[in-house]
Parts: C-alpha cells; sequence; structure tokens
C-alpha cells in the first residue's frame, strides 16, 4: 500500500470519527469514559496502577454524576502507540465514548492527540511526563506531572544544600533527556558545574562502565534517571562500584524509588534523595485513607500512576457537575480548566493556561519506617507548575 493511500485511509478514518462525535454527545443517559491502559506487555504495571486508580475512585464516590451514569470502557493497548491509536478510534466512532482517558507513556498519548483535536474528544492524560504532550492538542488535560517539574526544584535543593559539581547519567529517551535538561539546566544556571551528562540505552542493566565514568570525574553527586524498574539494579551496582565510599552522593528522579517497587530494593538505596509529587508516606487524612483503600482493593501500595487516575477520575467528574452533565468536549475542557482540589499528594489544580498540573514538589529521603523502605518527604516547594511553560 503506497504512503498517499495510507495517509487517505487514516484521514479517512479521523473523519469518520470527527463525524460520529456529534451522535455520541446526543446520548444523554450514559456517559462513557475510555480507558487505554497497557494491561499486558512490558508496561503491564502502570497499565494495572491506572485501572486500579480508577475503579477506586468510581467505587467510592459512586457510579452517577449529575444524574448521569458513568461507563467505564478498558481497553488493552500493550504499550504500542498504533495500538492506542486505533482502539481510541473505535471507541469514538463505535462505542460513542465522551472522554478518553489513560494513556501509559508518551508516545501512546501522542498519538491520539490528532484524534483528540478532530473529534472533539477531551483526553486526560494520566501517565506521560514529556512537557510537549499538552501542546499537541487543545484537548488534551494532564494529571500526571512534567520531568522539569520535578527536576528543577531538586537542583534548586542541591545547590542550596552545598553540591557544586554533579555527573548526570539518564536512560536516552523523550523522558531522560528531559529530566537531564530540567536538571542540568537549572542546575548550571545556579552557578553549578555539570561534570559530564551521560546517557544510558533505554534497555540497558548493565550500568559499571557508565558508574565508572562518573566516578572518574569525581563529582559531588550524581543525578539519575531510569525507567521505573531499573532503578534497583543501578543503586545496587553504585555500591558495589564504591561511589558511595568515594562520598558521591545520589539525587533522583522519584520514578527511580517507586513506591511499589521500592519495597523489593535493599538497603543500598538507603539515605537517597529524589524529588517527587507524590509518595506512599505523604503525611494527611486524604493519603492516609487513599493508602488504606487502595491496599484493600489491589494489595500493594499505590504508587504515583495510582494517584494520577484517582485524580483523573476526580477532574472527569468535578467537570461533568459543572456542566450538568453535559459532555461537549469544548464545555468539559472549560470547566476542567482551573479546578482545584485537595489529592492525596496535596493541593493540586489545573493550570487553566497550559491544562498542566500545579503541585507540590517534596524532596524525600528513602528511609525505613516500620521495617519497610519509603521515600519520606523532609522539604517541600509548593504550587510548582511545569517550568518549560513559565513564562520569563
Amino acid at each position: 500500500m503506497s504512503l498517499n493511500r495510507r495517509s487517505l485511509l487514516a484521514g479517512a478514518s479521523l473523519s469518520m470519527v470527527a463525524a460520529a462525535a456529534p451522535r455520541a454527545f446526543a446520548q444523554a443517559d450514559t456517559i462513557k469514559i475510555g480507558l487505554i491502559a497497557p494491561m499486558t506487555g512490558p508496561f503491564t504495571s502502570t497499565g494495572r496502577m491506572l485501572d486500579a486508580g480508577t475503579r477506586l475512585y468510581m467505587r467510592q464516590k459512586g457510579e452517577t454524576v449529575a444524574g448521569k451514569r458513568i461507563q467505564l470502557i478498558l481497553r488493552d493497548d500493550t504499550g504500542v502507540a498504533d495500538v492506542t491509536r486505533r482502539i481510541a478510534q473505535e471507541m469514538v466512532a463505535n462505542d460513542g465514548v465522551h472522554v478518553l482517558a489513560g494513556f501509559g507513556l508518551t508516545p501512546l498519548a501522542l498519538a491520539v492527540a490528532p484524534l483528540a483535536t478532530q473529534a472533539k474528544v477531551p483526553q486526560i492524560v494520566m501517565m506521560s511526563a514529556t512537557s510537549v504532550v499538552t501542546e499537541r492538542s487543545p484537548f488534551i488535560i494532564r494529571t500526571a506531572f512534567t520531568q522539569a517539574q520535578t527536576t528543577v526544584p531538586l537542583a534548586e535543593w542541591a545547590y542550596a544544600n552545598g553540591v557544586r559539581k554533579v555527573v548526570s547519567l539518564v536512560a536516552d529517551y523523550a523522558p531522560g533527556i528531559d529530566a537531564e535538561a530540567g536538571f542540568n539546566n537549572r542546575f548550571k544556571a545556579l552557578g553549578g558545574d555539570i561534570a559530564q551528562t551521560i546517557r544510558a540505552p533505554l534497555a540497558n542493566r548493565d550500568f559499571a562502565p557508565f558508574l565508572q565514568r562518573a566516578a572518574d570525574a569525581k563529582p559531588d553527586a550524581l543525578f539519575v534517571f531510569v525507567p521505573t524498574g531499573l532503578g534497583a539494579a543501578l543503586m545496587k551496582q553504585f555500591v558495589e562500584r564504591g561511589l558511595d565510599k568515594a562520598g558521591i552522593r545520589v539525587l533522583g528522579e522519584g520514578s527511580v524509588t517507586e513506591d511499589d517497587i521500592i519495597t523489593q530494593m535493599d538497603d543500598s538505596v538507603l539515605g537517597m534523595v529524589t524529588s517527587h509529587h507524590y509518595s506512599a508516606a505523604h503525611p494527611g487524612p486524604e493519603n492516609e485513607a487513599f493508602c488504606k483503600a487502595f491496599r484493600a482493593d489491589a494489595g500493594t501500595r499505590p504508587n504515583h500512576i495510582a494517584v494520577h487516575a484517582y485524580d483523573g477520575m476526580h477532574l472527569i467528574y468535578e467537570a461533568l457537575k459543572k456542566t450538568g452533565g453535559a459532555t461537549s468536549g469544548e464545555a468539559l475542557v472549560e470547566a476542567m480548566k482551573g479546578l482545584s482540589w485537595q489529592s492525596p499528594r496535596g493541593p493540586l489544580s489545573i493550570d487553566p493556561e497550559t491544562r498542566e498540573p500545579i503541585q507540590n514538589i517534596y524532596i524525600r529521603r528513602v528511609e525505613r519506617v516500620n521495617g519497610e523502605l519509603f521515600n519520606v518527604e523532609f522539604a517541600t516547594v509548593p504550587n510548582v507548575k511545569d517550568p518549560a511553560k513559565v513564562k520569563a
């Protein structure tokens, strides 16, 4: 099939979806939410957290909003962007969904952005941290975070606490590059020295050569970001190679010591300082109740992905209350802009200009609490916007 033929078919599919959307909006009694998540494949843990957080909110708040019944339709995209796009098209054209939600990775969210725009369907991004995502469609609203939102405050904390020379080590893909840019650019702007910038292949599990390069540079600290699940291997090798005994501190983006995997790590991570917007150890009645309910439902600790999904459903419910149950995409997006509430993660609002979350960022240290490893917050940077979108 020629490229032009494929382009024509893709355009026709989007046109069919856009034509079907008004018919879906006309259905008055049931509001359909299409949850697209990787329930199988290498990103299954992300999908399970998205599903569990979504269903917990519905169980707690009920399945009726503004007199309308909420129907959740879950589809597995296996973490493949082409599958995500096809499922989203089918959901809008055939199932008549009014809101699309989920999206466990940046490429999956980006794959659906043109459809959200053409069909005028709100797209709630519950897990993608690449800053550019919300710029791809005026119908995208994010309840997750951006890498710069977490790493810029960490750079500021590091410099304020005497760190002057850093080596950065990140996985070589979009979120890693975003994390690197957020930390390094801010650290250098403050007067710090980035001695080396190291990028490891995404699938890499042997960090020894990269850690040796870091050790040779003799930095005060090593800034790291690797995908969830690789943090344990990185930190174990850090200790095995003696970088801790050389006095090199480790600073990390919070995914490295994610709540649902830190329990599988050993004492090599004790004392590691990270920055993030959520910890299962976050103090407060909202998070205490959330963690208790989540454990009862899922049998495990929630992580930040579960909170994103929980908050994503809150965003949808509150927007529907504001519209009186009206499901026009434009009306729902406008209703979502500026919404604020007390989340398990702390105060949360949607920036009306960028459709990004405004939230606290916490500086945490890995400690043992009642025998279990947790990310214990010891400093708070309040009401952080995505630094990449803050006007100078």
